[in-house]
């Protein structure tokens, strides 16, 4: 979650009514308070799970003797939710966004039963990937519902809370997560959770009903086909691809040859035209999405794996390093929504992407014993004060891009370029890392046996790719003519 935007569609939402609304009118004024609070609900438990799970995931991954498929487990989740975000984004513009925020919420719910209850490392990771599919639908259906609910100039502010609704999960799941893992045991993590689901749905499926149900006036209510079939592929073929690479025998190539093969055609018919020549507006925009959130999520994905193993930290402790890093993302979106920043956007994503670079890049150095820990949770916190700025910003201009027939697909594009990036760049950090050494943890093994340089091969070559990020921002406004 994470975390994740024509200007004539965006006047005419400015214009629909609302009653009661006035020039002044806040996300929390009368007319939208019900349902401001009821999606940022299912954002604040989507946001648990992630912090909560991620600190647990070491612990599980070594009881069920699945260290060399931690990666897949994480971007297992992603290459689901690819499917369910495709799905969602055409379900959502011809249907409206109630349906996929229902059934997203009801398997995100069942994927972490089914994760709680596993008792092989496979069961897990398929339990994940049903959250993953949970994910994609709700995600997608949620920025529909921004798009189709809120007038322009009240965007950045809903975006804002959807960030500093991670503010509490973020101090408080890993902290809990971790006294439960040592306590109770990693799979209550996991079961614990879904008791949550009953609140987001009675806050938010009501007034998602009233303000953004139904399609659009004159939009067509067919299904894209294609675009279903491009999405099994994508789907597909991400799985091949991270299967290859947590195989290294050369009989792995198969699989990932047939991957690249399922997968290159669906992301050129799934994203926007230019996407991966960075051309300039809406194509720029989803790449950024995708370069920022697949390094900064994917390096994060390893660092409390790195802290347990490397530094000796307990889950508790490891998940700790990073809560502040909640604070300063929902500050960094708070100040992307002043209005007075407004002129500066496109300054303030290469400012983000510059700190989400630079704290990559400097979270290694922890592997080094002099080195203290708490200087990764600092360089952490402000690599999260820049994916406020980025991602709140290119979800933004996405809403600002789009005609209202089309936020569902664009939105859906823009969670795409998001778990795609996670899926291609956990898949090749994953395989470095197994090959020199990092698979070699048990939950028998020693705390060392995961060398160091594994743990760089994952962050550094994402810091590169997010070096890359910081020339994408200065492509996101389209040429003038």
């Amino acid at each position: 979650m994470t975390r994740s935007d024509s200007r004539d569609a965006a006047v005419a939402h400015d214009t629909e009514p609302a009653v009661g609304a006035g020039s002044a009118e806040t996300v929390l004024g009368r007319s939208y308070r019900a349902l401001s609070i009821g999606i940022v609900s299912v954002v604040l438990l989507i946001a648990f799970e992630a912090t909560a799970v991620g600190t647990a995931m070491p612990v599980a991954a070594r009881e069920l003797d699945g260290v060399e498929l931690y990666a897949f487990a994480f971007s297992g989740f992603f290459t689901t939710s690819l499917f369910g975000m495709v799905l969602a984004g055409q379900w959502a513009d011809r249907r409206g966004p109630i349906g996929p925020v229902t059934a997203g919420i009801g398997a995100f719910a069942a994927g972490l039963l089914l994760a709680g209850t596993a008792t092989a490392m496979w069961a897990f990771v398929l339990g994940r990937a049903v959250q993953g599919l949970g994910g994609g639908l709700v995600i997608v259906a949620l920025y529909v519902v921004i798009g189709r609910a809120y007038p322009e100039r009240l965007r950045p502010a809903i975006v804002a809370a959807f960030a500093a609704s991670w503010v509490v999960p973020s101090v408080v799941g890993p902290l809990a997560s971790g006294a439960v893992t040592e306590h109770l045991g990693w799979r209550w993590v996991f079961l614990g959770i879904p008791v949550l689901v009953l609140l987001p749905l009675a806050l938010a499926l009501p007034r998602i009903r009233r303000r953004a149900a139904g399609p659009v006036d004159g939009a067509d209510t067919s299904f894209d086909r294609r675009r279903i079939r491009l999405a099994l592929g994508i789907s597909l073929g991400a799985g091949l691809l991270q299967y290859a690479a947590q195989d290294l025998r050369p009989l792995a190539l198969v699989p990932g040859m047939l991957g690249a093969a399922l997968l290159v055609p669906a992301v050129l018919g799934l994203l926007p035209r230019g996407t991966y020549r960075a051309a300039r507006g809406l194509p720029s925009v989803v790449l950024l999405r995708g370069i920022a959130s697949g390094t900064f999520i994917g390096a994060e994905s390893f660092v409390p794996l790195m802290l347990v193993t490397q530094r000796g930290l307990s889950p508790t402790l490891a998940g700790f390093s990073l809560a502040a890093g909640g604070v300063t993302w929902a500050v960094g979106s708070w100040v992307q929504s002043r209005p007075r920043l407004e002129p500066y956007r496109e300054r303030l994503t290469t400012l983000g992407m510059v700190l989400v670079a630079a704290a990559i890049a400097a979270a290694p150095s922890v592997l080094i014993d002099s080195v203290p820990v708490w200087t990764l949770a600092a360089t952490w916190a402000a690599g999260c004060f820049g994916m406020g700025l980025v991602i709140s910003s290119a979800s933004v201009l996405l809403l600002k891009l789009s005609a209202p027939e089309e936020a569902g697909t664009n939105s859906a594009s823009l969670q795409i370029s998001d778990a795609l990036s996670n899926v291609v760049l956990l898949s090749l950090v994953g395989a470095a890392f197994a090959a020199l050494g990092g698979g070699t943890l048990s939950h028998t093994a020693s705390a060392t046996a995961s060398t160091p340089d594994a743990f760089a091969a994952v962050f550094l070559p994402m810091a590169a790719v997010a070096l890359a990020g910081v020339w994408v921002t200065r492509r996101l406004t389209p040429e003038t003519r």
